[in-house]
């Protein structure tokens, strides 16, 4: 996967949050946990894991939705799209959903998660497959 410009823009649906990634994702990843594919109401949901610093909110107030556990996932407060997760414990990173960018055709899936619940019909570009999720302990290496 090849970012050739930055920074990106990005919003939710009715355009009220909008976003900037400043830099290139240290992964992209299709995740097909029950969790995702219910939060995106689609087979998986699309994830670019970019550096904290390479990440700003440039327009509006996301709010927390989801299931308001440990990891924090925002969206916008009036289309309620779902914008970005702050993992727990890896503060470094947010997991933008990157089919919100306005130019999102070079983040396509490297990685796939959580293969284990992949519904039987769906297939992705993704090189490597994970049965599960990457372990916390990955980003602290």
């Amino acid at each position: 996967m090849t970012v050739d410009v930055l920074p990106l823009e990005g919003s939710c649906r009715c355009n009220r949050v909008r976003f900037s990634v400043s830099l290139p994702p240290v992964i992209t990843m299709a995740c097909h946990c029950s969790g995702c594919r219910k939060m995106t109401s689609s087979a998986f949901s699309l994830s670019a894991l970019i550096p904290a610093s390479g990440f700003t909110v440039t327009q509006g107030c996301p709010v927390t939705g989801g299931l308001h556990g440990v990891d924090r996932h925002y969206c916008c407060p009036h289309c309620m799209s779902w914008l970005f997760t702050r993992p727990h414990g890896i503060d470094e990173f947010v997991n933008v959903r990157a089919t919100l960018l306005d130019d999102a055709h070079d983040y396509v899936p490297f990685m796939e998660t959580w293969t284990s619940e992949k519904l039987p019909w769906v297939s992705t570009p993704a090189v490597e497959s994970l049965r599960n999720c990457l372990s916390r302990k990955t980003f602290h290496a």
